[in-house]
């Protein structure tokens, strides 16, 4: 492991369209929630706040995909994101997005790459 990463999880803790991982980052001195999940054979992080208003995406931990399994929903206000790149697809996000969290693939294990956030935040 490189300096500045963390280990989040193994690969295969993450199931095409399937449960996501919970965990924390430090975003500006603080704590924040943040997410990892499989979608189309890669693995995405985000921030877990919701572009509309910042409260956590998941109904039960780690469930961040809507019932047809292809979009991202805040619980709360029923926005949809794109898995893929955090896009606001239908909602209250106008036009805004999920915050994207760095994480990394490889033999298989995913880690998180401290800092980093797309220059978003």
């Amino acid at each position: 492991m490189a300096a500045g990463e963390r280990l989040i999880c193994a690969s295969n803790d993450l199931i095409e369209a399937g449960t996501g991982v919970r965990f924390e980052v430090d975003l500006a001195g603080e704590t924040a929630p943040a997410f990892a999940v499989r979608f189309q054979g890669r693995v995405h992080g985000y921030l877990n706040r919701c572009a509309h208003v910042p409260v956590e995406m998941d109904f039960q931990p780690g469930e961040f995909f809507d019932y047809s399994r292809l979009y991202l929903i805040c619980t709360v206000h029923g926005a949809l994101y794109d898995p893929v790149d955090g896009r606001c697809l239908l909602g209250r996000c106008h036009n805004q997005g999920l915050v994207p969290v760095p994480l990394e693939e490889r033999e298989g294990a995913v880690y998180y790459t401290e800092g980093g956030y797309g220059g978003r935040i």
